[in-house]
């Protein structure tokens, strides 16, 4: 098992930014890679970003290619989701993951480990 906590969400207006972090337990944080996927209500969970074990492979859905960036630490066993000039539309749960693989993949069944979720609000 690898435990993974989100953090960071809350209530911003349109236009603002939000930083998400994942924080991993274990020492092998920096063989997984990992991801970011959101879930709206009455929506099914959808992917956002991406990133390989390293840091050097990142992907993301379209709809926030320019606005969030997503990154990771592997000192700190932590991985990031900057979001800037959010939209109502950005509104969901958003979940970390992590894959025993070194890859990343843009789909869920992959992944093998799922944080709670933090839940980010986006006022219109």
């Amino acid at each position: 098992q690898v435990p993974l906590v989100e953090s960071g969400g809350g209530l911003v207006q349109a236009g603002g930014s939000l930083r998400l972090s994942c924080a991993a337990s274990g020492r092998t944080f920096r063989l997984y890679a990992m991801g970011w996927f959101r879930q709206a209500a009455g929506k099914e969970r959808e992917f956002v970003a991406a990133i390989n074990w390293n840091g050097g492979t990142t992907y993301y859905a379209d709809d926030v290619k320019g606005r969030f960036t997503i990154s990771r630490d592997n000192a700190k066993n932590t991985m990031y989701l900057q979001m800037n000039s959010l939209k109502p539309e950005d509104t969901a749960v958003y979940y970390c993951a992590a894959r025993r693989s070194t890859q990343a993949v843009t789909v869920m069944a992959p992944y093998d480990y799922w944080g709670l979720g933090t839940q980010v609000t986006v006022s219109s």
